[in-house]
């Protein structure tokens, strides 16, 4: 089973993620930040991970810190359980509707972080999650995770509908490209390893 863990513990957040690559697409999720607990159960569900997540953030000032933090958590717990990798398809990539929002995501695990997200200008908020913290997490996601992520909103006017579509095209994506493909033989790099 490749599992990650990862606990985190700062003046700003006390968090604890698990995840398991290989699931059933189960999650518990109690983030504080409630539509953030939709957007990781979508997740989970769509990619067939099985993910918990346990966060106390200092949402008195607003939802950042939280956003960020599991992100980074994500990340992290994505290498831990990925190891060195071997024998993993690496990139990734869907395509996915969501009433009128169409979101497309490209991933990939070589070891290099970058984040390109492209999103409409559509200010306010979810549920006390801001448009603004989507690029947040993702960011906080490639740093930690070592990976290379594309995401393209090509239509939509619902903020929610973005949010998902998004969500849901990034668990599709990544759950391509954790895959074992039993045609890889060790790395899928030809420098050997990922990782630099």
């Amino acid at each position: 089973m490749r599992r990650g863990e990862v606990v985190r513990e700062t003046k700003e957040t006390q968090i604890s993620l698990s995840l398991v690559l290989d699931g059933q697409g189960v999650s518990d999720t109690t983030t504080g930040v409630g539509f953030l607990d939709h957007m990781l159960d979508l997740f989970a569900r769509h990619g067939l991970f099985d993910l918990e997540v346990k966060a106390k953030g200092d949402l008195d000032v607003d939802a950042h810190h939280t956003v960020e933090d599991i992100g980074i958590c994500l990340g992290l717990a994505v290498r831990d359980a990925l190891g060195p990798a071997t024998g993993i398809r690496r990139y990734g990539w869907a395509i996915l509707p969501m009433d009128e929002a169409l979101a497309t995501v490209a991933l990939d695990l070589g070891g290099r972080p970058y984040l390109s997200i492209a999103l409409p200008t559509l200010e306010g908020e979810m549920g006390g999650f801001s448009m603004e913290l989507l690029p947040e997490f993702f960011q906080a996601f490639c740093n930690n995770a070592a990976a290379n992520l594309h995401i393209r909103v090509e239509s939509g006017r619902n903020r929610h509908h973005i949010a998902e579509a998004i969500f849901k095209a990034f668990a599709k994506a990544l759950d391509q490209a954790v895959t074992v493909d039993p045609r890889v033989k060790g790395v899928p790099s030809t420098k050997g390893r990922i990782g630099d």
